[in-house]
């Protein structure tokens, strides 16, 4: 017998006996008090800020109505909630308390450095029936982990937006300082940086790092800086046997067609911990343009987080999904903002705006933005920033500005696709006020990995309109306000792409040696790309693409178009 049935029989019995005793009157009271018994007040949480470097203050006002004094107590009760607690059940460890209709504030010790560090705890307000405790506010983190960095430099804005995905050779940077590129990318896996040679102490615990490979990172890193290069950093969780703690709980390495990389998480204890080890070391590590390892100016947390091919959790829900996301990119915030003031933190989607999800493993991005945007609200606004991918629609062509005949691209919010052609879809949604960062600002986007085929899929060589789709792409992007860098891929094909008729790079390269990218020949596209944004040389140098693409002049297609002024 189940327990519902149970409950229902054992209701008909005791019905049946105050029928006989005349004690229904009994019963309403009894059922009035239940009813009663749920808390009718809540506490908003307003914020949760360091003070003197070593104080946590908390704040909030109340809303609604006491609860039943016959209920509930007579106070307010503060918990801390590390990221991988989310609930209070079978918890009495308040660290905090306040008397019904005083002030809610709450002075803590910060812990800064130790075991018992707050810096990424979050905080909720409780009240207790003399049993266990129900939480009756929302859930707070602290809002201003910048005031702990040790580098406050100013974030340099580069004088372009210009910006290439370059071989980490003395090749790629001689070519990308040649082409006066100012954005750099870096991908850094985390199952490649663990290992042993480098010691690292965080909160009492010590984690241990590959010398070799960080090694690598830090020439890599450092030479871009000293070319003033502004360097963007993207943070993967690629599979290591070694590293279970690092992979969301139950899940076994997958096939390379659904799993390519995986979601971070702070779902457990060992994650958390580790993660922000790891995240607290890499900001530390390249957090200033003063350091012997160089600087890293952007963070993105993950790729592409709307198709989980590259953020692998395992199917479930949007809901949980960004739930899992938004507490781990916190702790990366926290992280980076608490040692690196001005460094800025992204994370980044695809094209898929509102098309090609199931609900379990691939979502729009227009749904994971909005519900990211939803769950950083009420815990505390921050300052996230997105990174986007606005390759052509399909990959395999390189003009985007007839993808409007494949019906996946549109003017209006709804469109299932937004790429360069449609870009001020992208950025006029991210101006509405209930997306603005913490100063009341659009927040910043970067397109952080985009390309234009040399090889079309029907065609074959078609490098010319590569160039066209390059420079058209970039005037769109230079000119629109809110766009803060142009990051193409690649500086040199990539064999295995080549080989699906995405040949992106601004140079080919030797098929023969399949392995490896070895640059042969520039093409069209690298002289395009070097002059695009040369007051004296771009019109004269895009000039003959302007009939492939169909138009007069680029104002007539770009309304804000940058060099306007200069055209005939």
């Amino acid at each position: 017998m189940t327990g519902i049935w149970k409950k229902s029989i054992l209701l008909m019995v005791m019905l049946a006996m105050m029928f006989l005793t005349g004690s229904f009157c009994s019963l309403g009271e009894e059922t009035a008090q239940a009813v009663q018994a749920a808390p009718s007040e809540f506490i908003h949480i307003t914020s949760v800020r360091i003070e003197n470097g070593s104080r946590l203050v908390i704040k909030g006002r109340q809303e609604g109505s006491w609860s039943d004094p016959a209920v509930y107590d007579n106070y307010l009760y503060l918990f801390e909630m590390k990221p991988y607690e989310r609930s209070l059940e079978g918890r009495s460890d308040y660290c905090g308390w306040v008397t019904k209709g005083d002030e809610i504030a709450f002075e803590l010790p910060l812990n800064y450095g130790t075991a018992q560090d707050r810096l990424y705890s979050s905080f909720v307000v409780a009240v207790y029936d003399g049993s266990k405790y129900t939480i009756v506010s929302n859930e707070m983190y602290v809002n201003n982990p910048e005031t702990l960095a040790k580098y406050t430099e100013a974030y340099q804005d580069g004088l372009t937006k210009k910006g290439l995905l370059i071989q980490n050779t003395e090749f790629g940077l001689d070519d990308a300082f040649d082409l006066g590129v100012k954005h750099v990318i870096v991908n850094i896996p985390f199952n490649h940086i663990l290992g042993t040679g480098i010691d690292y102490s965080y909160d009492g615990k010590t984690y241990h790092f590959s010398s070799d490979v960080v090694a690598v990172y830090d020439d890599t890193i450092r030479r871009m800086s000293e070319k003033g290069l502004i360097v963007t950093a993207v943070l993967l969780n690629g599979w290591n046997d070694n590293t279970p703690e690092l992979f969301y709980p139950g899940l076994t390495q997958q096939p390379g067609d659904v799993a390519t990389y995986y979601g971070f998480h702070v779902s457990t204890q060992e994650g958390y911990d580790t993660l922000r080890a790891v995240a607290a070391f890499l900001a530390d590590r390249y957090g200033t343009i003063s350091s012997a390892y160089g600087k890293v100016s952007n963070w993105v947390v993950g790729n592409e987080i709307n198709n989980q091919l590259w953020n692998y959790m395992g199917p479930m829900s949007l809901e949980q999904y960004m739930d899992e996301f938004e507490r781990a990119f916190r702790v990366f915030y926290t992280a980076i903002k608490s040692t690196s003031s001005n460094s800025r933190v992204y994370f980044s989607t695809d094209f898929n705006w509102v098309n090609d999800a199931d609900g379990q493993l691939k979502y729009n991005a227009k749904d994971v933005i909005d519900t990211f945007n939803n769950l950083i609200i009420p815990g505390g606004n921050i300052d996230w920033n997105l990174a986007y991918h606005p390759y052509s629609m399909p990959m395999t062509e390189p003009e985007f500005w007839n993808d409007e005949e494949t019906g996946l691209i549109s003017s209006e919010v709804t469109s299932p696709i937004i790429n360069m052609i449609n870009l001020n879809v992208l950025t006029d949604y991210l101006s509405q006020s209930r997306f603005w960062n913490t100063k009341g600002q659009v927040r910043s986007v970067i397109l952080s990995e985009q390309g234009f085929t040399s090889v079309s899929a029907t065609r074959g060589k078609v490098e010319d309109l590569q160039a066209a789709a390059i420079a058209y792409a970039y005037y769109i992007a230079d000119s629109n306000p809110h766009v803060d860098a142009f990051i193409m891929s690649r500086q040199v094909d990539a064999p295995v792409e080549v080989n699906t008729s995405c040949s992106f790079g601004l140079y080919s390269c030797d098929l023969n040696q399949p392995n490896d990218i070895v640059p042969t020949m520039p093409k069209p596209s690298w002289y395009v790309y070097k002059n695009i944004d040369n007051r004296r040389t771009t019109l004269e140098t895009t000039e003959k693409y302007k009939a492939l693409i169909g138009i007069e002049k680029w104002s007539d297609v770009i309304p804000d178009f940058r060099w306007r002024n200069l055209e005939n």
